[in-house]
C-alpha cells in the first residue's frame, strides 16, 4: 500500500533504467527492479521513466495488473486521489450494462425481492474471494478443482443450492439470507449467474459441473431408500462426486441411439456394457448416471466406479480442468435398486433432467455474454485510437448496441422463464417449459455467436490473445460453442421448441 506523499517533479528525476519511476492513476510505482520481469521488456518502462503512464498503461493493461503488482507501489502524488475504482468482493460493477436491470439501483423489478438481492451479495462475495483465484489457476495448469474448495462449497450448501429447488434444501438457512423452503428458481437464476463470473470457461465445467445435471435425476427419480440417502449425503457434503454419463460417440442428441447395453441378471440386478464420450466431470467421479439399451426400451442406472469402469481424458478446446471423459464400462455391475425411473422407461427420466440442465446453461451464457459487454465498453472507452478514444467511433457504437441489446433481451426472457418455473410443478415444467427452455437456450448461444464476433473485431489482436486486455474475450470466443452443443444443439433444441408448440396447435385455426 502507499506509505509515501510524493509531488510529480520529484517523480520525474527518477527517469534513468537504473532508476525508475511513473506515475499511474495518482499513484507512484517503483519499476527498477521490475525491468527484468516485465513482460514487454525495458524499452517500454524506459519511455514513460519519471512520467506519468495512465494513458499509456490503460491502453495495453487490465486494471487487475495493478493489483497483481501492488508491492512496486510507494506512494501517491500529493494533493491527489486515485480515480480508478477497484472492485471490491461482492461489488456491483458500475459500468453500464454491466449488471442485469434488477441489479441497477434506477430500476425495479417484479420478479426479485430482498431475499433475491442478499444471496447475490452473499454469493458473489464468496466466489469472488474463493472460486475466482483457484478458478484462474485451474483453468492455466488444467487441473481438477481442489477438495479445499469443493468442502468449503458444501459446508456452504453451495453445492446444494446449485441443484435448484427442492426438498434437499428444507431446514437449511442458505449463507444465513434465504430460507431453504423459500430457494425458487430466481435464486437458482441468480447464483448460476454469479458462478460463471470467474471467467473460466472450463473450470466452470469442473467445478460440480457434472453433480448439477445428475444428481437431480437422482433426487427425483430413484427410489427412497437408504442408499439414495447415502448417494445423496456423500455428494452434497463433497466426500463423493457424480457425472450425467449419455452422450456416446455413436449418439449425441440423438439419445434414442445409444448403444451401451444394460443386461438384466437373475438376481435382479445390471451388467452394463459400452462406452461414453464427452462426459463432463467423468475424469474424477466416482459415480455415473448412465443412459442404457435394455431389453424393451432405454433405462438409466447409477453406475459406482470400479476396476470395470475405465475413464480416460479427452482434450478439448477448453480447459482440461473440466475433467471431460471417454469412458469404458466393462460388465460394471448396478444393483437392482440403482434403476432410475422405470425399467425400459428411461427416456422420460433424461428429458425432464434436460429442462433444468439447459436453464443452467442460458443463465450462464447470458452472464458471460454480459460481462463481454462490460470488457468491450471499458476497452472501447480507454482505448486511444487516432487520438481519441474508440468509443468516438460510431462502427464501435454500433456493435456495442448490437451486443447491449442481445444481452438485455435474452435476460428478460430468461427471468420470464424462471418466473413460471416457480409456479409450476415439476411435472407441469417438463410438459410446458421443455420447448420454451429449448428455444431459449438455442437463441442465447446464437446471441453469443454474434457477441463473441464483435467483441473480437473491438478488440482487435488482442481478442486472440489469451493473455492480457483481450484474454475473457478470446476465452469467450473459443469456448462459447460448447454451450451450443453440450444439453442439445441449436438445432434440436429450435426443432423441440417448435414441435412441442405445434402440439397445442388449435385444429380450428386449420
Amino acid at each position: 500500500m502507499p506509505h509515501a506523499t510524493l509531488t510529480r517533479e520529484a517523480v520525474a528525476s527518477h527517469n534513468a533504467p537504473g532508476d525508475l519511476w511513473c506515475i499511474i492513476d495518482h499513484t507512484v510505482y517503483d519499476l527498477t527492479d521490475f525491468v527484468d520481469a516485465h513482460p514487454g521488456g525495458s524499452v517500454v518502462l524506459e519511455q514513460v521513466a519519471g512520467t506519468d503512464a495512465t494513458s499509456a498503461f490503460y491502453n495495453l493493461h487490465r486494471h487487475e495488473v495493478l493489483t497483481k503488482f501492488a508491492d512496486l507501489c510507494i506512494g501517491t502524488i500529493e494533493g491527489e486521489k486515485p480515480e480508478v475504482i477497484t472492485p471490491q468482493p461482492g461489488d456491483l460493477s458500475p459500468v453500464p450494462y454491466a449488471e442485469p436491470l434488477w441489479l441497477r439501483p434506477q430500476f425495479k423489478s417484479p420478479y426479485f425481492n430482498e431475499s433475491h438481492y442478499k444471496l447475490r451479495r452473499k454469493v458473489r462475495e464468496f466466489v469472488d474471494t474463493y472460486v475466482t483465484p483457484e478458478a484462474q489457476e485451474k483453468e492455466k495448469d488444467g487441473t481438477y478443482i481442489s477438495q479445499e474448495l469443493i468442502d468449503r462449497m458444501a459446508a456452504n450448501d453451495m453445492l446444494a443450492m446449485r441443484l435448484g429447488p427442492g426438498k434437499h434444501l428444507h431446514g437449511k438457512n442458505l449463507l444465513g439470507v434465504v430460507k431453504g423452503e423459500e430457494y425458487d428458481y430466481l435464486h437458482d437464476l441468480v447464483q448460476a449467474q454469479e458462478f460463471v463470473r470467474t471467467n473460466t470457461r472450463g473450470f466452470n465445467d469442473g467445478n460440480m459441473g457434472g453433480m448439477i445435471i445428475s444428481l437431480t435425476a437422482v433426487l427425483q427419480w430413484m427410489p427412497d431408500t437408504p442408499f439414495k440417502h447415502k448417494v445423496v449425503q456423500e455428494v452434497l457434503s463433497g466426500k463423493k462426486k457424480i457425472c450425467l454419463a449419455i452422450t456416446e460417440a455413436f449418439a449425441g442428441s440423438d439419445v434414442a441411439g445409444l448403444r451401451t447395453t444394460a443386461t438384466k441378471r437373475a438376481d435382479g440386478s445390471w451388467v452394463v456394457r459400452g462406452t461414453k464420450k464427452w462426459i463432463t466431470n467423468g475424469m474424477f467421479c466416482d459415480y455415473f448416471v448412465v443412459g442404457c439399451r435394455t431389453e424393451k426400451g432405454f433405462s438409466v442406472l447409477l453406475v459406482e466406479r470400479s476396476d470395470a469402469v475405465e475413464t480416460k481424458p479427452i482434450k478439448t478446446s477448453y480447459s482440461t480442468s473440466a475433467g471431460t471423459a471417454f469412458i469404458e464400462f466393462n460388465d460394471a455391475v448396478a444393483p437392482a435398486h440403482h434403476l432410475l425411473g422405470e425399467e425400459n422407461n428411461g427416456f422420460i427420466v433424461i428429458m425432464s433432467n434436460f429442462n433444468h440442465e439447459r436453464f443452467m446453461m442460458a443463465a450462464g451464457v447470458i452472464r458471460q455474454s454480459r460481462t463481454i459487454v462490460e470488457e468491450c465498453l471499458k476497452w472501447s472507452s480507454q482505448r486511444v485510437v487516432f487520438g481519441a478514444p474508440l468509443i468516438s467511433q460510431p462502427a464501435i457504437r454500433q456493435k456495442l448496441a448490437k451486443m447491449i441489446s442481445l444481452v438485455e433481451a435474452t435476460q428478460s426472457w430468461l427471468e420470464s422463464i424462471a418466473y413460471q418455473m416457480n409456479h409450476m410443478s415439476y411435472a407441469q415444467q417438463s410438459k410446458n417449459l421443455g420447448g420454451p427452455i429449448g428455444l431459449l437456450k438455442s437463441y442465447v448461444t446464437r446471441c453469443a455467436h454474434e457477441i463473441a464476433d464483435e467483441a473480437v473485431n473491438i478488440f482487435g489482436g488482442r481478442g486472440i490473445t489469451q493473455s492480457g486486455m483481450g484474454g475473457v474475450v478470446e476465452m469467450f470466443h473459443r469456448t462459447y460453442k460448447f454451450d451450443a452443443i453440450l444439453g442439445g444443439t441449436e438445432e434440436i433444441l429450435a426443432d423441440l421448441g417448435v414441435r412441442q408448440a405445434m402440439k397445442g396447435f388449435p385444429k380450428a385455426m386449420l
